[in-house]
């Protein structure tokens, strides 16, 4: 059963279409990695499945309910992990997380959580105190607290040291063998290839490839090689004879390919010749591809976004989707969206500063995201720096993104 299912979901920005008829769905309890270069839409994509990016066209799902016309019903069964920001920088690990817990009825145990994002000893520390990735496994937190069935978890790892990457893809482990759904982008193919089950490549806003890890990096006959790595320089030529003939180059320093079925005999060939030369083997690949060389020929000269009649000039980055604190837990009462703010209205918005935990949530309802009428695509934003900053991304959002009620 699909948890998240998009069907001919088209975003436009002005005259920049950034996600173009695309149509994919993420299975109940499982890990979907949406993998794509920059600008190919990956986070217009994930901002509308959070109801915060109005589609032009097409059709969304996320745990049956649509994410406009539902949004504060799915606000309270959803998490979302910012690619960066959503954090004040002077709130303590401890305060966001007690501040997130009361947004819900039956949140996560702060302290659990603490433990288990690896942040034991930090929790009186101000968010600009503490180092890159234990920002993110505070973000993490933030949005795993309020027990959701899906979680949208935007470059989890990004700027995180390998032991921290190493308890971020537990936890997702973890949430995977809860029966949590989750939906994250990376453009780390080898996290992806750890911890997806399944893999979708969007390119200029457009479907190129999904399926499982196995289904993309099966071998067909026409595609049988070897893949090894040694040292940089081996006499290719010599390597092709031992073998019988087969193309052997090296594709990148130190990276050799052997256009050869990955028999067993060709295999023990291999390392033969090169112990015959007493040269190391590094690694050496055989009967499947990895998902990077995957990913690297689907998005060969892949463009940056797709356009109709777009100027050389460029264009202005449409304004990012703000939300504040929503209503307090149990409040079922449907809001109504306020309306955009008018064209060229660019006054930067304030968030209110967090309640003391225990006290009333003033209620509060989502602005209508606005559109500039041009628009770079959401991944240059990301990268020239213009993200969500300090205030909420959901209906209800927490300190960092979580979905609140």
């Amino acid at each position: 059963m699909a948890a998240v299912d998009v069907e001919s979901l088209t975003i436009t920005y002005g005259k920049v279409t950034a996600v173009d008829d695309l149509s994919f769905r993420a299975e109940a309890g499982e890990v979907t990695c949406v993998l794509g270069p920059n600008g190919a839409g990956k986070t217009s994509t994930v901002e509308a499945l959070e109801g915060l990016r109005r589609p032009a066209s097409g059709r969304m799902s996320v745990v049956g309910l649509d994410p406009r016309a539902d949004h504060r019903a799915l606000t309270r069964r959803m998490g979302v992990m910012l690619q960066e920001g959503g954090i004040h920088p002077a709130v303590r690990v401890r305060e966001a997380l007690r501040h997130a817990a009361a947004l819900y009825r039956n949140p996560l145990d702060p302290g659990a959580l603490v433990e288990r994002l690896g942040l034991t000893g930090l929790e009186g520390r101000p968010c600009r105190q503490l180092s890159g990735g234990e920002q993110r496994r505070l973000a993490l937190a933030l949005a795993l607290i309020g027990r959701p069935q899906v979680a949208f978890l935007d470059e989890p790892t990004a700027g995180v040291d390998p032991a921290g990457r190493q308890v971020i893809r537990q936890v997702i482990a973890e949430l995977r063998g809860e029966g949590v759904t989750v939906l994250l982008t990376t453009h780390d193919l080898d996290e992806a290839e750890r911890v997806a089950d399944r893999v979708v490549i969007v390119v200029a806003g457009r479907l190129v490839a999904s399926g499982t890890v196995e289904e993309l990096t099966r071998t067909s006959g026409a595609d049988a090689a070897v893949r090894f790595r040694g040292p940089a320089g081996l006499d290719t030529g010599s390597l092709s004879g031992h073998l019988g003939g087969p193309d052997v180059s090296e594709v990148a320093p130190g990276d050799y390919l052997v256009a050869a079925a990955p028999t067993p005999s060709v295999v023990a060939a291999i390392t033969g010749w090169l112990a015959e030369h007493d040269q190391p083997l590094a690694d050496l690949h055989a009967g499947r591809q990895r998902l990077e060389d995957v990913y690297l020929r689907l998005t060969a000269g892949a463009p940056e976004a797709r356009a109709t009649g777009r100027s050389s000039a460029p264009e202005a980055a449409p304004p990012e989707p703000t939300a504040e604190l929503a209503a307090a837990a149990g409040d079922d009462e449907p809001t109504t969206p306020e309306p955009p703010p008018a064209a060229g209205d660019d006054e930067p918005t304030t968030p209110e500063p967090l309640p003391t935990p225990g006290e009333p949530v003033a209620e509060h309802v989502l602005p209508e995201p606005a559109t500039g009428e041009n628009g770079a695509d959401d991944e240059d934003r990301a990268d020239d720096g213009r993200g969500t900053g300090g205030v909420d991304r959901a209906d209800g959002g927490t300190p960092g993104g979580g979905g609140g009620p």
